[in-house]
C-alpha cells in the first residue's frame, strides 16, 4: 500500500508504488464521506482549485483556455477551475452545457461565483472563440452510465478536434469509470486526466488508458482508504532485492518450457530465453515438434530435452513449468501429464484453447487447487473468452469481471493481457497493470510474459502466484515504455523485449 499525500497533485505515473482504485460506488462513498466533513462548497473549491493549477502547469504557455462544463458536479469543477483561470490571467470561455437554475447546489454557487469574478460563460458552441491553447472537458463525472446524445456528444467531438491539449476532470467524458469501455461511439480522448478523491479502474484498462491520457490524482486532503475499501489496486514495481553473495543456479530453481509445435518452435525458446533471464538457475527447453532442435545457438545455456512430460515427471513436480507457447495442437497431449503432476504452472496460449475445448483437461485444472498445486493463467481476450464461453466483446466490456469470474471458475490466478493487463485471484482485490503500450503488439511477445513469469516464480517458489503475475506484467510493461521505439510506432520484437527486460535491472 503507497503513503498517500496529503491535498497535493500528484502523477500517478512518476510512481512505482501500488495504488489504491475505487469504482464508482465506492468513489461515492468517499466523497459521501469527505462532503460530511467539509462546509458547503468546500470540496468542489478544493476540486477546482487543483483543476486549475495543473491546467497551469501542463499548459504554462497556453493564454486561452477554453472549459467546456457539463451539468453536474464535474460542470462546477470547471466553473472554479475557470474562475481561477481567469484571476490567473487567461482568456477563459466556458461553454456551459446546462440550465443554470438547474445546476446542484455546489455546482450552481460556482457558476454565480464565476459570472462575478467576470469569466465569459456562453450556452452555444457558435459563441466560441477560437484556437483555444488549452481545453478543459468537465462535462461529465462519475455517474454517467448512459453514452452521450445531441449537444453532449457534439461538444465531445468539438473538443477531440481540436489541437490544443486536454485536460479530463475526474475521468474523460464518455468513458465509463469502472470498466473502462466507452458509454457509447465517442469519448473526450484527454491529453492527461485528473481524478479527484479517488483513482478510478476505468482509466486505466480498456479504452481508459488510450482516452485517459497521463494520470494524475487530487487527493483534496481525504484519505480515501479511511472512507471506503478500495476496489482494485494498481499494480507496482516489483520489490525483489540483489541476489546474495555465496548464492548458486541450485538455489534459483528449474523451469521447464514445454511448445513449439511444428513451425512454431521460435515461441519455445522465446519463452524459454525470457525464463533464463528473469533469473531462473536452470531452463530445459522440451518441443513438441519431434524433430525441432534441442539447441538454441544464441542461448547455449538453455537445455534441450526431448518429452519431459512422459520422461521427467521429478521435473515437472519440482520446477516450475510454462506450457502452451507455440504449442498448436500437439499440446493436447503434453497436458494430462502437464496438469497432474506439476506443482506450478503456467498456462498460456494454445494450452488455453486446448483446456477450453476439452471437458477433461478442465476438470484436471480444477483438480489441480483441490491438491494445492498453484496455476497461472495467462489468455489474452480472445482466449479468455474461449474459457468462459462468452463472445471476446464481453470479455472487453469489463475485463476486471472478465478476469474475475475465469479466476473464480478455474480456482487459478488469472493475468488477462491487454491495455491495462489485469491480475485477478480466486479470492481478494485484483490489479490493473499500468505500465506497457502498444510495441506490445507484436508476435512472441505474450512468449515472453509467460516465460519471464515462470523464471520468476521458479526463484520464488513460495511466493502468491498474483505476486509473480503482477511482477512479470509490470516489467514486461516498463520495458516497452522506456524502449525509444515506441514513440514512432514502431514493434518491440519479442527477442529484444527479453534483453530490454533484462536492462530495468
Amino acid at each position: 500500500m503507497s503513503t498517500r499525500p496529503r491535498d497535493e497533485i500528484v502523477e500517478i505515473g512518476a510512481l512505482d508504488a501500488a495504488w489504491p482504485l475505487h469504482d464508482s460506488a465506492a468513489s461515492r462513498q468517499v466523497e459521501q464521506s469527505a462532503l460530511a466533513r467539509c462546509p458547503d462548497g468546500a470540496l468542489m473549491d478544493r476540486a477546482g482549485l487543483a483543476v486549475a493549477r495543473l491546467a497551469l502547469a501542463l499548459a504554462p504557455q497556453a493564454q486561452a483556455v477554453r472549459v467546456y462544463a457539463g451539468p453536474g458536479h464535474n460542470g462546477g469543477d470547471g466553473l472554479i477551475a475557470a474562475r481561477h483561470l481567469h484571476r490567473a490571467g487567461r482568456a477563459v470561455q466556458v461553454l456551459l452545457l446546462a440550465d443554470p437554475a438547474g445546476l446542484p447546489a455546489d455546482a450552481a454557487l460556482a457558476w454565480r461565483a464565476a459570472q462575478a469574478a467576470g469569466v465569459p460563460i456562453v450556452g452555444s458552441p457558435e459563441a466560441l472563440a477560437p484556437d483555444p491553447g488549452l481545453v478543459i472537458d468537465a462535462l461529465l463525472g462519475l455517474g454517467a452510465r448512459r453514452g452521450p446524445e445531441g449537444a453532449m456528444a457534439a461538444a465531445i467531438d468539438a473538443i477531440n478536434a481540436q489541437d490544443a491539449p486536454v485536460l479530463a476532470v475526474d475521468l474523460p467524458s464518455g468513458l465509463h469509470p469502472d470498466t473502462g469501455a466507452l458509454l457509447s461511439r465517442q469519448a473526450v480522448r484527454a491529453t492527461a486526466t485528473l481524478a479527484l478523491l479517488t483513482l478510478k479502474p476505468g482509466g486505466f484498462t480498456a479504452a481508459g488508458r488510450e482516452h485517459s491520457g497521463a494520470p494524475w490524482l487530487a487527493d483534496l486532503g481525504i484519505d480515501a482508504t479511511e472512507a471506503a475499501p478500495p476496489t482494485a489496486w494498481l499494480n507496482g514495481a516489483p520489490a525483489f532485492g540483489p541476489r546474495a553473495q555465496d548464492s548458486h543456479k541450485g538455489r534459483f530453481g528449474d523451469v521447464v518450457v514445454i511448445g513449439g509445435a511444428p513451425g512454431m518452435a521460435g515461441a519455445l525458446w522465446l519463452a524459454a530465453r525470457a525464463a533464463l533471464a528473469a533469473g531462473a538457475g536452470r531452463v530445459y527447453a522440451c518441443p513438441l515438434d519431434p524433430q525441432a532442435a534441442l539447441l538454441d545457438p544464441l542461448r547455449p545455456e538453455l537445455m534441450g530435452r526431448r518429452e519431459a512430460w512422459r520422461t521427467a515427471p521429478a521435473l515437472l513436480a519440482s520446477g516450475t513449468v510454462v506450457c502452451g507457447c507455440g504449442g498448436g495442437d500437439a499440446v493436447r497431449g503434453a497436458l494430462p501429464s502437464v496438469l497432474s503432476q506439476g506443482q506450478r504452472l503456467v498456462l498460456d496460449a494454445d494450452a488455453l484453447n486446448a483446456l477450453a475445448a476439452d471437458a477433461v483437461l478442465r476438470r484436471l485444472l480444477q483438480a489441480r487447487g483441490q491438491r494445492g498445486a498453484r496455476t497461472l493463467l495467462t489468455p489474452h481476450p480472445l482466449e479468455a473468452a474461449r474459457l468462459l464461453g462468452v463472445p471476446v466483446r464481453e470479455v472487453q466490456h469489463d475485463r476486471l469481471a472478465a478476469a474475475q469470474a475465469l479466476a473464480r471458475q478455474t480456482g487459478c490466478t488469472v493475468l488477462l493481457k491487454g491495455s491495462g493487463s489485469v491480475i485477478a485471484g480466486a479470492t481478494g482485490l485484483p490489479r490493473l497493470n499500468p505500465t506497457g503500450n502498444a510495441a506490445l503488439a507484436t508476435a512472441g511477445t505474450g512468449d515472453v510474459l509467460a516465460g519471464w513469469a515462470g523464471g520468476l516464480w521458479a526463484q520464488r517458489s513460495g511466493d502468491d502466484p498474483a505476486d509473480i503475475a503482477s511482477a512479470a506484467a509490470w516489467s514486461h510493461g516498463r520495458a516497452a515504455d522506456l524502449w525509444p521505439g515506441h514513440r514512432a510506432g514502431h514493434p518491440l520484437r519479442a527477442a529484444d523485449l527479453v534483453e530490454a527486460m533484462v536492462r530495468l535491472g
